[in-house]
């Protein structure tokens, strides 16, 4: 995968050096090479700059994801980046762990939304669905998992973070992550949204 950084200065901030460490980081959007391998545009969002000029002569539509690095994110720009045709918003100073996996996300055809708005909308659609009188639940989906691993997916498909799935079964977030990363495999999902929407039976 070929990653292109667009921003004022070249030299680039040290975590995405570490995450992506063969990026080329480019000024303009004209400076990007044509080519057939699957590549992932990031453009940083400075402090005072508009969303539209950022995005300006980025084709949206080319097939190819872009990612908006952000200064000063939250969940209006998060929001507002998707509605332009950005396939996610993170912070620009996110730790290189985080920057591969949205690398990885969106690289996979999924959007990036941050863990803050993910929860919002986890908790929102299984709210939401739970209240339909006539919801059938999808109860086959537990049948590839192990005890602890539908008790994790329960409490996250409900709308629980990491940290309050831990707390609630007394065990700690790494092992919610793990467990989270062998749900997704066996249940061939890519984030915490389809999860939520699986789990209360609507089809993704």
């Amino acid at each position: 995968m070929r990653h292109w950084i667009i921003d004022s200065d070249r030299n680039g901030l040290p975590n995405w050096l570490e995450a992506m460490p063969d990026a080329k980081i480019v000024c303009r959007p004209e400076e990007i090479e044509d080519g057939s391998e699957v590549k992932v545009v990031w453009c940083r969002l400075r402090v005072g700059e508009e969303l539209s000029s950022v995005l300006n002569g980025i084709d949206l539509t080319a097939g190819h994801p872009v990612v908006v690095l952000s200064d000063v994110p939250s969940d209006d720009l998060i929001m507002h980046s998707l509605a332009a045709g950005a396939a996610g918003c993170c912070n620009s100073r996110a730790a290189p762990e985080v920057l591969r996996q949205v690398a990885m996300v969106v690289g996979n055809g999924g959007l990036w939304v941050g863990q803050s708005l993910l929860q919002r909308l986890v908790g929102s659609t299984a709210k939401v669905l739970g209240q339909r009188p006539n919801q059938a639940k999808n109860n086959d989906w537990g049948d590839r998992l192990s005890e602890r691993e539908r008790q994790v997916a329960k409490l996250v498909a409900s709308g629980e973070s990491n940290k309050e799935v831990a707390k609630h079964l007394s065990i700690s977030e790494r092992t919610v992550k793990a467990h989270m990363s062998a749900i997704f495999e066996k249940l061939g999902l890519r984030d915490r949204l389809q999860l939520s929407l699986h789990i209360n039976g609507l089809s993704i």
